[in-house]
């Protein structure tokens, strides 16, 4: 009769045959693993030099560069904070010259926000400078994202592009669902339909603002806004 190996003893020896081919394996191949091991310290090593001496004064000196054009931004003075006053830059300047770094990154943001401003009172290709500085900025916050989304679509209707600020306004009221932008946005998208005479679909926009956002700003206004689409 054939003798019974037990489970458990099959096993170890399966691992302890294992632990030997990898012993081996680093035996026959240490100058190569060595040398992998050091190649990754280096890697590491040079990244956190560029990141200390090159990433991080960039950034710096983008925030100090911009300090001045978001002093004029708040005081709504957007034509100094998108091109500078001669003295210090605006934000066109900051977003080319530092196009790299997080500030630059929002430069881009800041810079369609005063060309959206500046154009109903200079010139329309304004609008078309926003979308372009909108193409340039990203972002990882929600928030953020979403309002300039929906940035592209005041844009857009502002170009008589009717369709495609509707699909930004959607994209804008969804891809982040919350209680501020998303009801902002749909009001958006309701104001297009009614645009394109479309009453129908700006009611059922403004009674689901009621039904599911009825706290919001908008919400606590909806009623007057059914009521206008209900009659028409």
């Amino acid at each position: 009769m054939a003798k019974k190996v037990n489970k458990t003893e099959e096993q170890l020896a399966n691992v302890e045959e294992n632990l030997s081919k990898a012993g081996l394996f680093v035996v026959d191949n240490q100058e190569k693993i060595v040398k992998i091991l050091g190649l990754i310290v280096v890697v590491i090593a040079i990244f956190a030099l560029y990141t200390k001496f090159i990433v991080e004064p960039k950034e710096k000196e983008a925030s100090e560069e911009m300090y001045i054009a978001e002093f004029y931004f708040q005081n709504n003075d957007y034509n100094k904070a998108l091109n500078g006053d001669g003295q210090y830059s605006g934000f066109l300047t900051v977003a080319d010259n530092y196009s790299s770094t997080n500030s630059g990154n929002l430069a881009n943001y800041y810079a369609a926000i005063c060309q959206m401003n500046l154009a109903p009172n200079d010139s329309i290709n304004y609008y078309e400078d926003a979308l372009n500085s909108l193409s340039d900025f990203d972002t990882d916050d929600e928030i953020l994202y979403s309002l300039s989304t929906g940035l592209k679509g005041d844009a857009n209707l502002e170009l008589g592009n009717y369709d495609k600020a509707l699909n930004y306004y959607v994209s804008a009221a969804n891809d982040y669902v919350n209680d501020f932008t998303t009801p902002y946005f749909m009001m958006k998208q309701a104001f297009v339909h009614e645009l394109n005479e479309d009453y129908n679909s700006a009611l059922k926009i403004y009674e689901s603002i009621k039904e599911k956002y009825s706290q919001s700003k908008e919400g606590l206004s909806i009623d007057k806004y059914i009521s206008s689409a209900s009659n028409r």
